[in-house]
């Protein structure tokens, strides 16, 4: 809080004051802190502490695939967080979510941004959001579905980034919203579950597409020994993007420079 008074230097009297008389440098000083403490008592009185507003961080929400727990940390998703977690210990929210539970998610990053807590974000505050998405399999289309939603509520988005991504029925997971500025698609195009093979930008002004890019592991050993058996058997290529180190790696990497961009470095 700004100090409403200035400084002043009050100067010193040469002769002494008769005894029993008050001093009028005294009463000034009195009367000025009487001001003083009433003006800030007055200010106390009429704004509450929750108009004092911060900015709020930058939020990273990951979803995880199917059933799986949002700390599993088997699964690249949830590792990448911790990595995330550990790097940026301030300033960055990172937090994962089951891909049901996409309405929770979206109260938590409107809860984020609220800082003046007080359960109705302001234009301010919904221009303050720097947030980002990613997501697999499901999780995925959750990440679209929940940038659409947030779009809704006229909230931007920095990037979302979706990775072998599967939607339910009646979800679109190629078309990107136009409040989202980057987005990026991972996928590998075999077995009964593949991922969305090409996305695009509901308008091209204002979404710049990263890439679709394509993975191939038809050919390749199966590397995911920490994954459940029936992954093995029923989605192996669809577990093997999900535990690919090269596909994370980029992942994080526009991750981090999406943060790093959204801080002005």
């Amino acid at each position: 809080m700004r100090n409403c008074a200035s400084n002043h230097t009050f100067p010193r009297r040469s002769h002494a004051t008769a005894p029993h008389q008050p001093s009028p440098i005294g009463h000034s000083i009195c009367i000025s802190f009487i001001c003083v403490a009433a003006v800030l008592t007055g200010l106390a009185q009429s704004t509450p502490l929750t108009a004092v507003c911060s900015t709020p961080p930058t939020i990273v929400i990951g979803f995880v695939g199917g059933f799986i727990g949002h700390d599993n940390l088997v699964h690249s998703e949830v590792q990448l967080a911790a990595r995330l977690r550990q790097a940026y210990p301030s300033g960055v929210k990172v937090e994962t979510f089951e891909s049901y539970r996409r309405e929770k998610a979206r109260k938590r990053v409107l809860g984020l941004l609220d800082t003046n807590h007080n359960g109705t974000l302001t234009p301010e505050e919904k221009q303050n959001a720097r947030i980002i998405i990613y997501g697999h399999s499901w999780g995925g289309a959750e990440a679209i579905v929940l940038a659409r939603e947030l779009q809704r509520d006229s909230i931007a988005v920095l990037l979302t980034i979706q990775v072998d991504s599967i939607s339910r029925i009646h979800q679109n997971d190629a078309v990107i919203p136009a409040n989202v500025a980057e987005a990026a698609n991972f996928y590998q195009p075999h077995g009964f579950l593949h991922g969305q093979s090409g996305i695009h930008a509901a308008d091209p002004t204002r979404t710049h597409i990263v890439g679709n890019f394509r993975f191939n592991y038809k050919a390749s050993p199966y590397t995911c020994d920490m994954y459940p058996w029936y992954d093995r058997i029923f989605a192996k290529s669809h577990t093997q993007i999900e535990c690919d180190p090269r596909v994370w790696k980029q992942v994080e990497s526009l991750i981090r420079s999406s943060i790093l961009a959204s801080a002005g470095l």
